[in-house]
């Protein structure tokens, strides 16, 4: 099926789903009142436009099955509720499967009228205020219960051994809480998948039917020990004392000797003490000061360092030295503005501003982690334990006003959506400019798709990959809708994963414009696998051509193949025909063999009767890499589509991103394609 034909269909289908959304059937009337009362008792800051002339389905963030006969779903993320979930409403809804409360200020103890959603599936409450016990009756929601969420709140007490009753539970966040005691066993939970109860307060040794998740799922406990925590070993018990059976007297001569070693000591102080004496006596006579050598001070990100190389684990000093234009700018009339500024606002679920200086960061130990296409980015880590990303670009040819405002614009998009990396400053002087960004420790999408593939290696699931793939394209849909902006380096090592799997970030975004013009090219070149064909210069990016990239993205999650690589991929089966790009090379296959044959061999083993929805984000990437940039899809539609890929799959295993799924159609057509 060719892309126009498929994109129509694909339309038509999204659009069959907007008008069963909006006939006139109605929930229950008891369903409505839940929801208004719900609404009513708590305050918000964002209007919700929960209009009584509007049938309830078609609400913001309400989703009903395909009769409008019952609420299956009620998404609220980031939407500024403040205080307690009123009593008797939420609970009113017993045929709800999906709440996403996530990221707001709800207060107080987690609401009991959620444990009494018979059918209820997954419970987002991470990012809130709650406070209190996890309660025991968390066990009611044994025969439905899949996805529990209860990270970022203020949550107390021990994890309770209730919890081991959800025999159905995949995945059970309780991170960043306040969380103690010891951890149960939860061997009930058969089918857990995704399991953090990182940065509490939790004590005693890991349970062995737990100690199969990564170490970073119980990061943050001093008192937790044992595998998979291989620095915190759990102590033995310490050998008892000897028993005074066993302890002999000093024998005469020991005594003596003793007491004649104590005597030659005493001695030797007094001729030390003496010596020293006259030492200080000739050096008064003398009238000069003794000098003590003062102590090399400890490397770190030294005022001379950011070099594009390592030593000693330091920054080593570079022909431009960031120091010395520092020292110049704070001595001279540019002192305001050769200085670290910090940029951008705090966004939902965000990190404080941080209250560093620039001396505070030339003093950070640091290490390279990686060179790309705007510089070398380093790992710098603060003496107050922050750490952070600064990011040394090369060749701007950016004034510092156009730098400054592009930066700015790059931060304010950032701190309003959480698939964007936080970019919390930059220095500008004329021989250096930086960056400095929030550090994920998660490391990049490429790492986690093509590195180490071999023994011993756990593949990157469907689930995992469709999650990636729905986070970038909500991160690309915030920057067209919201901003006017495009991304303009879109590719794997730029998609940053974080231990939530829905909040992977987009990062290098927006910068595009400080750069001098790429060397002229021919159209259709690869631009290392991701650039749209028709995008000869690099500096001038268009929403096109975005959209383009995130369909190579698509591909490379799909075939396991790096697009950067593309030259290894070859049209013909005799080993002699003509290299091609990662698209073109999946059109050939998908036109002349099997669809099959295109897919991750890893992700086929691991897929779990996932095909249908492989085949489906399949034909949505061949969409965005068509090769007339009109044809392909809008990146809010390539959000939607994403979501609604297995009937749904994106909805109710991802919590949404509200701020891209409300854009209207006023947003989406705001500002000329860059």
């Amino acid at each position: 099926m060719g892309a126009p034909v498929l994109l129509q269909a694909l339309a038509a289908a999204v659009a069959a789903a907007l008008l069963l959304g909006c006939s006139s059937a109605e929930p229950p009337p008891q369903e409505r009142s839940a929801l208004q009362a719900f609404l009513a008792g708590t305050p918000h800051e964002r209007a919700l436009g929960w209009n009584a002339s509007v049938p309830a389905c078609a609400w913001t963030g309400v989703r009903c099955d395909a009769a409008n006969a019952t609420v299956l779903e009620l998404h609220l993320p980031g939407v500024g509720l403040i205080g307690g979930v009123p009593p008797g409403t939420l609970g009113s809804l017993q045929g709800l499967q999906v709440l996403s409360l996530r990221d707001n200020r709800l207060l107080g103890e987690i609401p009991s009228d959620l444990f009494a959603l018979p059918r209820l599936r997954s419970l987002y409450l991470q990012g809130n205020l709650l406070t209190g016990a996890i309660p025991a009756d968390v066990a009611r929601l044994a025969a439905s219960l899949e996805h529990l969420a209860l990270s970022r709140n203020n949550l107390t007490g021990d994890v309770p051994s209730a919890l081991n009753n959800l025999t159905r539970l995949r995945t059970l966040r309780l991170d960043q809480n306040r969380l103690s005691g010891s951890l149960p066993s939860l061997s009930g939970i058969r089918r857990l998948e995704v399991f953090n109860v990182s940065y509490n307060d939790l004590n005693g040794t890991i349970p062995t039917s737990l100690a199969g998740f990564p170490a970073e799922s119980f990061a943050g406990n001093a008192h937790l020990c044992g595998p998979p925590l291989v620095d915190q070993p759990c102590q033995s018990s310490p050998p008892p004392p000897p028993s005074s059976e066993k302890k002999k007297k000093l024998s005469g001569a020991a005594v003596v000797a003793i007491a004649v070693g104590a005597g030659a000591a005493a001695l030797l102080a007094l001729v030390l003490l003496a010596l020293c004496a006259v030492h200080r006596h000739r050096s008064g006579a003398s009238g000069k000061e003794e000098v003590k050598t003062p102590t090399p001070p400890t490397r770190g990100l030294t005022p001379s360092s950011l070099s594009g190389e390592m030593m000693s684990g330091d920054f080593t000093s570079s022909s431009k030295d960031i120091s010395a234009a520092a020292a110049t700018a704070a001595g001279g009339g540019a002192a305001e503005r050769s200085r670290l500024v910090f940029v951008g606002k705090q966004g939902p679920g965000q990190q404080q501003h941080y209250s560093f200086d620039l001396e505070d960061l030339l003093r950070a130990s640091a290490e390279v982690l990686g060179k790309g296409s705007l510089g070398t980015s380093y790992k710098a880590v603060l003496e107050e334990g922050t750490t952070v990303v600064v990011k040394r670009l090369r060749d701007v040819a950016a004034a510092r006003r156009e730098f400054a405002a592009c930066v700015e614009a790059a931060a304010g998009a950032a701190a309003e959506h959480r698939n964007l990396v936080p970019l919390r400053g930059y220095y500008y002087s004329k021989d250096e400019k930086l960056l400095v960004v929030d550090y994920l420790p998660g490391g990049s999408l490429s790492a986690r798709l093509h590195g180490s593939r071999g023994a011993g290696r756990t593949p990157m699931d469907w689930e995992a990959r469709m999650r990636a793939a729905l986070c970038a394209a909500r991160g690309v849909a915030h920057l067209h809708t919201a901003h006017s902006l495009a991304h303009g380096n879109i590719k794997s090592s730029n998609l940053l994963l974080r231990p939530d799997p829905d909040a992977a970030a987009l990062s290098d975004y927006c910068l595009h414009q400080l750069f001098p013009p790429s060397p002229a090219r021919a159209p259709g070149g690869s631009g290392g696998g991701y650039r749209a064909p028709e995008l000869v210069d690099a500096r001038r990016p268009t929403f096109r051509s975005d959209v383009y990239s995130l369909g190579v993205l698509f591909l490379e999650l799909l075939t396991g193949k790096s697009p950067a690589h593309h030259a290894s991929l070859e049209v013909g089966g005799d080993g002699a025909g003509a290299a091609v790009d990662l698209p073109r090379w999946v059109q050939s296959v998908v036109r002349e063999e099997w669809t099959a044959e295109v897919f991750d061999a890893e992700l086929v083993r691991t897929g779990g009767g996932a095909e249908e929805e492989m085949v489906a984000l399949l034909q949505v990437a061949m969409a965005c890499v068509s090769t007339a940039p009109d044809a392909r899809p809008d990146a809010p539609d390539v959000v939607r589509m994403v979501e609604e890929i297995g009937g749904g799959h994106g909805r109710t295993t991802t919590e949404e991103s509200e701020g891209t799924r409300g854009a209207s159609e006023e947003e989406r057509s705001r500002g000329p394609t860059p």
